[in-house]
């Protein structure tokens, strides 16, 4: 357990008068603008014509590569010592290799490639290590909220960045917003609060034997297994139908690129919508609740299997912005309430690695397969997976609240 004292846990009912929440807060808002902006700037550096299509690809898969070995890395780091030192450290790293990345820039692909290894690695070992972060300054009945609340300035920012990333590029240039993300990485990296940490053990296991255990962890969670698989599924087909073939179906079906962009809003709209709903409502079997939310990701490829219109497209991708909130929330909360508070950080690298990890393969396959099989034949296929994957996770045990079975207890 954390070894902060009980006169100095926060209360429910105070969380947005709580100074270490705030804190936090913004850390995390900081890390998430970051995150979303590198690729987002890269790309308008293609534009400009400092970096190429090819150095785009290279720099972004190799990001991918830095986030994938950190996670779990960060996980373990963050539950064997302070979670407070890993954010520091994870956010003081990708500080430091932003500006490298802009002096590669035009100069040197290899340069800028390198550096981005080094920003990725930071972005995965601050995930797991701000969601345990938020278990310590948060008391237990106020987690939904503040879950509700971060996601909240995620979305904000994906909504609002892209307009207003594209006008400053106009004066200032890609280089020049992608060198102001160091400074954003550095208020991830200093404004969180020192004082909470793990007790310390005098004898630790092999980092190997560690990470095993938090496998060990998440295996005495049925429902946590089974929602981690559904979204994996989710992700492989939902997602990977969203990045690849909407572009195409905009282009084809509905004769203008507009539909992309429009949908891309309405998601983020929804999941706005979602993630305010879920600040004051809680559901009464929130892992049932959470399961459907994630299977309405199926209304995205079915609105793109016949050419019902744009306002039929639209109105799909915010009821799917809306159903990931409506996961995402509460799928946070649980993990905070029964995981071991001293191997939740290890618990919630497997889950950002099985994210973020899975979503290059569905991405690379589905386009062969669209090929092959046919655009529609794989858009209905896909749908039905979304459907289905989180109907079967609904039958394990604990899922229908995502807590512990009954007569077993928390672990």
């Amino acid at each position: 357990m954390s070894s902060t004292t009980a006169s100095n846990t926060p209360r429910a009912g105070l969380l947005l008068r709580d100074q270490d929440f705030l804190r936090l807060w913004c850390a995390t808002t900081a890390s998430g603008l970051a995150t979303w902006a590198m690729p987002f700037l890269l790309g308008l550096a293609v534009l400009e014509g400092t970096l190429s299509a090819v150095g785009l690809g290279l720099v972004l898969a190799l990001r991918t590569a830095g986030f994938l070995v950190a996670v779990p890395l960060g996980g373990l780091l963050a539950d064997r010592h302070s979670r407070r030192s890993v954010v520091l450290w994870s956010g003081l790293a990708a500080a430091l290799a932003t500006p490298v990345m802009v002096l590669g820039l035009g100069a040197s692909t290899a340069l800028t490639a390198a550096a981005a290894i080094v920003v990725g690695a930071g972005q995965g070992a601050c995930r797991p290590a701000f969601q345990a972060l938020t278990a310590e300054v948060v008391a237990e009945d106020d987690r939904q909220r503040a879950n509700a609340a971060i996601t909240l300035s995620v979305r904000v920012t994906t909504l609002l960045g892209p307009g207003a990333a594209a006008l400053l590029a106009v004066v200032t240039g890609a280089g020049m917003l992608l060198l102001a993300t160091a400074g954003l990485w550095l208020a991830a990296a200093l404004l969180p609060a020192w004082g909470t940490a793990l007790p310390r053990r005098e004898e630790r296991a092999s980092f190997a034997a560690e990470f095993f255990d938090g496998l060990t962890e998440a295996r005495h969670h049925p429902w946590f297994l089974a929602g981690l698989g559904a979204l994996a599924v989710v992700i492989t087909a939902g997602y990977s139908a969203t990045g690849v073939l909407l572009p195409l179906v905009s282009r084809d079906q509905y004769g203008t690129e507009a539909l992309l962009a429009a949908a891309m809003t309405a998601y983020t709209a929804g999941a706005l919508a979602g993630a305010a709903l879920l600040s004051r409502w809680r559901p009464r079997n929130a892992g049932w609740t959470a399961l459907a939310g994630l299977g309405l990701y199926g209304l995205a490829p079915l609105s793109l299997v016949l050419p019902l219109g744009p306002v039929a497209v639209l109105a799909a991708y915010a009821l799917v912005g809306v159903g990931i909130e409506l996961f995402n929330v509460p799928w946070f909360t649980a993990a905070q309430r029964e995981v071991a508070p001293g191997k939740l950080a290890r618990v919630s690298s497997l889950d950002f690695l099985v994210s973020y990890g899975l979503a290059p393969v569905g991405l690379a396959l589905i386009a062969p397969a669209a090929q092959v099989l046919g655009t529609g034949p794989v858009l209905v296929g896909c749908a039905v997976l979304c459907f289905a994957a989180p109907a079967l996770a609904a039958l394990a045990p604990g899922a229908r609240g995502f807590t512990a079975p009954v007569g077993r207890g928390r672990i």
